[in-house]
């Protein structure tokens, strides 16, 4: 048995969505999985419609409690020793019903959820916005409790860094930005995140010190500002100032965080890591010349 739905995805930024209507949510580790609820019983699928019921037979158990007709989009996680395994996960999804009926003995899953599809009594929701959506998600769970449960969310945007900074001991995988007033967009790109392993590329319209020792680069990010990277390697260093030396000075221009610059023409990019630190914070990995 399979299902036409096809989950919403996320495009992986730089930095985090700041503003009025965004909502941030922790990335958790695990399995994406649609959880249906039928007359049938729970059935569980992957991103690509496949049935996954067989590999997660204490979540099936857990949401039997859910009323008819609800659809849930989460994330299969399993937790050990306080943190995300997604080593557990892996030996789970891939085991037979004899191995996952052992492995959920050892090492129980839970069901992050952050969506909700479809409503018992309301039917399809994808077309009602994120938080009205939400809204119908925890009042869905709020009688059932673990091992469903409804992720953490908030419109705060410093919460939003901190999560990102503090949970990741604990194996989240970043941060989900989502805009409130957006319906569901089942297949697109719908949602926005940052992650802790991504890098970037990045064009450089600028530098801070001499053209022949810059101390840092000054880079345009997707969302539009330019912001100094931090200070940069010897290895870094020594190629920027190859096109540098070249290129000449373009005048002076300031930066969004109001620190003045000397401009340079297009032709420079980086490679860069960047965090949706509260100032942007980009750590040069590699300089080029286009």
């Amino acid at each position: 048995m399979e299902i036409t739905v096809r989950p919403a995805r996320a495009r992986t930024v730089p930095v985090l969505p700041h503003g009025p209507g965004w909502w941030y949510e922790p990335e958790f580790t695990g399995q994406r999985t649609l959880l249906h609820r039928d007359r049938d019983g729970v059935h569980l699928y992957g991103p690509t419609g496949r049935n996954v019921t067989a590999p997660w037979p204490d979540l099936a158990r857990a949401a039997a409690a859910l009323p008819v007709g609800a659809l849930l989009d989460g994330v299969a996680v399993i937790w050990h020793d306080g943190c995300l395994d997604p080593g557990a996960v892996h030996a789970r999804a891939a085991a037979g019903p004899y191995g996952a009926a052992e492995l959920a003995r050892s090492l129980p899953a839970a069901y992050a959820a952050f969506d909700l599809l479809r409503h018992p009594r309301h039917g399809d929701v994808h077309d009602r916005g994120y938080v009205a959506r939400r809204a119908l998600l925890l009042a869905l769970l709020e009688e059932i409790g673990p091992p469903l449960q409804a992720v953490p969310a908030t419109d705060d945007h410093e919460t939003a860094l901190v999560w990102y900074d503090a949970l990741r001991e604990q194996g989240v995988d970043g941060v989900l930005a989502k805009a409130a007033a957006d319906p569901y967009r089942a297949g697109e790109e719908a949602w926005q995140r940052v992650r802790h392993r991504e890098t970037f590329e990045l064009p450089v319209v600028g530098y801070t010190g001499a053209a022949a020792r810059p101390k840092a680069l000054v880079v345009r990010l997707p969302d539009g500002r330019h912001v100094p990277t931090e200070p940069l390697g010897d290895p870094q260093r020594d190629q920027a100032v190859r096109f540098l030396m070249s290129a000449g000075p373009a005048g002076r221009e300031d930066a969004d965080d109001g620190r003045p610059y000397a401009a340079t023409a297009e032709g420079l990019e980086v490679t860069a890591r960047t965090g949706p630190s509260r100032h942007a914070a980009v750590h040069v990995v590699a300089v080029r010349i286009l």
